[in-house]
This record gives structure tokens, C-alpha cells and sequence, in this order.
């Protein structure tokens, strides 16, 4: 890794025959303006996301809610497929954050909300969260990744 690169580590576990999926970020060195100015923009679709993940929501609610805040930002979508996805025994599985993922969201789901900005070429920046939802709306089972990049010593 060089001056100026993300580290992306995407990481997870298994207890008791469950999974869980999130990922964590970090540049060596400073954060160029653009990757602070992409982080920040995932931060605030991870938060719609999470704001509308609650009973009687679809998947794709939560891919719209996400979506919104890239898009107001003048990102183009392109070809992503999804904003993250159910959680349980498997790694990946039903319902996905997507466009006409009509699943209604029901207590005791559990979710990732992982919007991503394509970069260029091969590279992607993702942020992702995990969440379970409630009665009364959804408890988060990730500590939230802070807004601003975490930088490392080059």
C-alpha cells in the first residue's frame, strides 16, 4: 500500500451458526479531498438507510433511501446491483437492498445497509453496517463507522 490508498477490510463472523457482514475503512496517509468528500457522502446514505430500515419498509426502500443521497450529489448509480442484504445463516441472503425488492421488512430481520460509490477502474469504496429490525423501528448490532475516514501512518 502507498501514500493516498484505501484499505478496505471487509470482515465478519460466525456465532452460533449466524453471520455477521460489515466492512471498515482506511487511507494510508492523508485522505485525498475526493476520498473524504466519497466517504462522507457513503456515511450519510448508511445513515438514510438505517433511518428507514423498520417494519412494513421493503428492501427496496432501503436501496431508494440510500440511493437518494448519492444521487441528490450528482452521483450516477450505474451498475450497482444492491445496498446491502439480509443477514442470518448465510453470509448473503434474501431480502436484497434493491430495486424491485418489494420484501417487507419484519421483527427480527436482520440487514446490512451498504451503499458503494464506484471510483474508477476496479475501485469501489463501500461502507457497511449491520442492524436487526425492531418492533419499533431497528437496533444497530454494528458500532457505526465514524463520518470521517480513519487515517494511517504511511
Amino acid at each position: 500500500l502507498r501514500a493516498g490508498e484505501v484499505l478496505y477490510m471487509d470482515q465478519g463472523c460466525k456465532h452460533e451458526g449466524y453471520f455477521c457482514d460489515f466492512n471498515r475503512n482506511f487511507t494510508v496517509g492523508r485522505a485525498t479531498d475526493r476520498a473524504k468528500r466519497a466517504f462522507a457522502l457513503l456515511y450519510d446514505s448508511t445513515t438514510a438507510g438505517i433511518a428507514a430500515a423498520r417494519p412494513g419498509a421493503t428492501a427496496e426502500d432501503l436501496f431508494h433511501a440510500q440511493a437518494k443521497v448519492l444521487t441528490d450529489a450528482g452521483i450516477v448509480l450505474g451498475d450497482i446491483g444492491r445496498f446491502g442484504h439480509g443477514l442470518g445463516k448465510n453470509l448473503t441472503e434474501p431480502p436484497s437492498n434493491m430495486p424491485g425488492d418489494k420484501t417487507k421488512l419484519v421483527p427480527g430481520m436482520v440487514m446490512t445497509i451498504e451503499p458503494s460509490l464506484m471510483m474508477g477502474g476496479d475501485r469501489i469504496l463501500v461502507r457497511e453496517e449491520n442492524l436487526v429490525i425492531t418492533e419499533d423501528g431497528h437496533r444497530m448490532l454494528t458500532r457505526r463507522e465514524p463520518r470521517e475516514v480513519a487515517e494511517l501512518a504511511a
